[in-house]
């Protein structure tokens, strides 16, 4: 670890003699102002730094108060450093519940005391100054004179062990007692001044360096106070490794060993005699831990236990606290692994002197039972409840002793609904399970609903929500799944021919499907309600129950069954139907009721909004609901949506991407499938590029007008998700593709697809007229030169209508695909368009 002399020594050497203030962080000066007074005027003096400068900068920081309030010498570990420490309150007690079940795993004791890292290196000053503290060079005396003469003087013990006194001179003060120097002084001023009494207390204390070596947390040299013992250089040096001794440290001094310090009479006796002080040049060493036992069970400290003469079990019993108001003494166990390296068990019986007399050794297992362990006179709570574990059991007990408050006793996720309790026969060793309502039991104790108890009876809660107050782990474990898999388990392995497992499962609209114990009374209604109840949208007209039955051959098979589910909606049973084993239920659930099917109409229609739908409605029937279109609108330009063709474009752009980049590797890798490959490279990028920034719309061709006129046009019947965008009567005519100019044009009567064309300036070099072609405003595509829409390409177009020039082609390999790319990619263009247009 640096040394803060060593720190303040290499900052000021770095820096120029003469200004060195100014060039200081203010860190560096933080550091070296939390060095004592003497340090810091002797390293000022040697170094040439003004320090009344470093203190000025240090408060005026750039315009900012840089004061901060006093750090904490040690910072406690934190969790990312320590993963072996507890999260949270209940982590902890879960931990310590595990813990006193396996001895094995306990933690050390009483390595968590010290256990921190050091945040500063200042010395420890808090502590009060005893009368009997010597004095020595570097501590600070404060003098105030009063009576006739007055004044007040900060008087430093120099390297000759004297204080310069004014008006009286040097005075030898080294190796004085705190209260022999107060009188001394004090009749030294009596006797020189007539009618002047004084005051005398310590100032700043001298600082030294002391050692803290072997198994500490961070080993090395330490600077503290003079006042400072040992547990205070082990608070500084951050604590105690777990392979340290805690009872064995050594307090070393100019190579002896002159004292030894055993933590456990602190910790556990308060006693604090043998807290040393240190003096300059001190060694705290700590040597590897003594030998170990582990105690858990009932006592009130389960952990490990450093042994240093405790070599009987009652001396052990003592180091953890003694034992619980729940342990069985009669039978404690005692694991050990002998010379031999094979493990042994014994048993010591701690409720006589001759037990507790019962020798021990490093390396023993001590474990101190349950009342509940030997006798079985208990009753167990699981899951969703703020105190797990075992009860004493007493005959006649209700649930109710145990939980009688739902906020108090059971955990904030709970389902205070529904609960299991699992019983065990003790003649035949077999479980059964009993339905309880946790709510019926707190509003009606003492009833049916408030079962009586037996020895051994295990109650599980469920999660039923999830809450930020508690650790997602430990909700997760609360899930009826977790905790009822040990029970179906055991239940399906005691099962027999004639005694198969009580098991059934629930699927549908329930809130948690899955399998479930048969509860004693063979209730659908027990069944419904382990699974969370019905969901909202669950048929009351009818569940489906599906049997396994033997036939007369005695052969399985399955019958079906519908029940009327409306009485358990109501919380009534079904008298007359009682479950089987294997039996599978389904809550079905009502047509439709989940479903939520919408259609956007956008643009010139005079109602536009999201409208819900009705199964099989048709657009003009929506339409229609909608008020219709404006007097402004253009059926033909309309652009209607489904999301199925948007995702059949987007597979289809894919596809084509594919296949051009595996084209344009071919061009590359492979040879002359281009006259000129250059350009037929760069001209497939370009058409890359195209495929990845098209946005796949996925429209319909439909003709709006007859849609909603036509009787006899063909109906569109309408899925969720569909939209239909109207747009605004259009002016325009455009012009794409190769052309010297791509743009719009006013749209003029008589102007014809050559006219057009031409007022773009004409094809470019690249373009291929041949297959020049047009999209109409509805998103259909016409060929002039290869159908009857156009007698030639004199013939005039509409507004709204799309010229598009094609590349020209002929020289490149696959010209089907790039014709077809082409052609994608100016459709879903036009569509967004239309619809990013209003």
């Amino acid at each position: 670890m640096p040394k803060p002399r060593f720190l303040a020594a290499l900052l000021l050497l770095a820096l120029p003699a003469m200004g060195a203030a100014q060039n200081i962080s203010q860190s560096d000066i933080d550091r070296f102002m939390s060095l004592p007074q003497s340090q810091q005027e002797r390293l000022a003096e040697q170094y040439g730094v003004d320090v009344d400068e470093l203190k000025a900068q240090r408060s005026s920081g750039n315009g900012q108060s840089m004061e901060q309030p006093d750090a904490p010498v040690v910072q406690p570990v934190s969790s990312s450093d320590e993963s072996s420490e507890s999260q949270s309150d209940d982590a902890e007690e879960s931990e310590r519940a595990r813990q006193t079940e396996d001895s094995s795993k306990l933690k050390a004791f009483g390595y968590d005391l010290f256990k921190g890292e050091p945040s500063t290196f200042a010395p420890v000053t808090e502590v009060p100054v005893p009368s009997g503290y010597i004095i020595g060079t570097g501590d600070t005396i404060e003098l105030q004179l009063f009576g006739k003469k007055t004044g007040q003087y900060t008087l430093t013990v120099g390297r000759d062990g004297t204080i310069a006194i004014p008006e009286i001179g040097p005075y030898s003060v080294a190796g004085l007692s705190f209260n022999e120097l107060r009188n001394e002084i004090s009749k030294l001023v009596t006797d020189r001044f007539i009618g002047v009494e004084s005051s005398v207390r310590l100032g700043e204390l001298r600082s030294m360096r002391v050692f803290v070596l072997g198994e500490a947390r961070n080993p090395g040299a330490y600077t503290v106070s003079s006042l400072s013992t040992l547990t205070n250089a082990l608070f500084v040096s951050g604590g105690i490794e777990q392979t340290g001794s805690l009872r064995r440290i050594q307090h070393k001094r100019d190579g002896e060993v002159i004292g030894t310090f055993d933590l456990y009479d602190l910790l556990l006796n308060g006693d604090s005699s043998d807290d040393a002080r240190l003096q300059a040049g001190d060694v705290i060493f700590i040597p590897p831990v003594g030998k170990r036992v582990s105690i858990g069970g009932e006592v009130q400290r389960p952990a490990q236990y450093e042994l240093r003469g405790e070599d009987e079990l009652g001396e052990v019993i003592e180091l953890a606290g003694g034992m619980t108001n729940q342990a069985y003494p009669k039978r404690v166990r005692i694991e050990r692994i002998n010379d031999d390296f094979l493990r042994m068990l014994g048993e010591a019986d701690a409720s006589d002197q001759q037990g507790l007399n019962t020798p021990v050794q490093g390396g023993d297992h001590i474990r101190v039972p349950s009342i509940a362990d030997v006798t079985g006179q208990y009753v167990e709570l699981k899951g969703a409840v703020t105190r797990p574990g075992r009860f004493a059991w007493i005959p006649g007990m209700r649930l109710s002793s145990l939980i009688s408050n739902l906020e108090t006793d059971l955990a904030e996720a709970a389902d205070d609904s529904a609960a299991l309790l699992v019983r065990r026969d003790p003649e035949t060793d077999r479980i059964a399970t009993h339905f309880i309502n946790p709510r019926a039991v707190v509003n009606n104790p003492g009833t049916e609903s408030d079962p009586r108890l037996k020895e051994k009876d295990q109650i599980l809660f469920f999660a039923d929500r999830a809450k930020a107050g508690e650790p997602k782990s430990q909700q997760e474990s609360w899930q009826r799944g977790s905790m009822l898999s040990d029970v179906i388990e055991r239940l399906r392995k005691e099962s027999t021919p004639n005694q198969p497992a009580p098991v059934a499962s629930i699927s549908g609209e329930v809130r948690y499907p899955g399998s479930y114990p048969i509860t004693q009374e063979r209730s659908l209604s027990n069944l419904l309600n382990l699974a969370g109840g019905l969901k909202d949208g669950a048929s009351l007209d009818e569940a489906e129950v599906s049997r396994l039955e033997r036939d007369a051959q005695g052969d399985g098979n399955r019958t079906i069954r519908t029940l009327d589910v409306t009485p358990l909606a109501n919380n009534r049973k079904i008298d007359d139907f009682r479950l089987q084993s294997r039996d599978r239920v389904q809550i079905k659930s009502i047509p439709a009721f989940n479903e939520n099917r919408t259609v956007t109409l956008d643009g010139e229609i005079r109602f536009p909004g999201t409208y819900s739908l009705r199964k099989g409605e048709t657009l003009d029937q929506v339409v229609e609901r909608a008020g219709g279109l404006t007097q402004y609108a253009f059926p033909e330009g309309a652009v209607f949506t489904r999301e199925s063709l948007k995702e059949r474009e987007r597979k289809r752009l894919r596809e084509a991407e594919e296949k051009l980049q595996g084209r344009l590797l071919s061009q590359q890798v492979q040879g002359e499938d281009f006259t000129n490959q250059n350009q037929g490279q760069q001209q497939t990028r370009e058409l890359l590029d195209r495929i990845s920034e098209a946005r796949a719309v996925g429209r319909m061709v439909i003709d709006l007008e007859r849609a909603l006129q036509d009787a006899d046009y063909q109906s569109i019947r309408l899925q969720d998700g569909d939209s239909l965008t109207v747009p605004e009567q259009p002016q325009s005519v455009s012009v794409l593709g190769e052309v010297q100019f791509p743009t719009s044009h006013l749209h003029q009567q008589g102007l014809t697809l050559d006219d057009y064309i031409e007022r773009s300036g004409g094809p470019n070099s690249q373009a291929d007229e041949d297959r020049v072609y047009v999209i109409r405003a509805d998103g259909s595509v016409a060929l002039p030169n290869r159908s009857n829409w156009f007698a030639s390409n004199r013939t005039q177009l509409s507004p709204g209508d799309t010229v598009v020039m094609p590349l020209d082609v002929d020289q490149l390999s696959q010209l089907q695909l790039w014709t077809d790319v082409s052609q994608i990619i100016y459709q879903m263009s036009l569509g967004a368009a239309a619809i990013d247009g209003l």
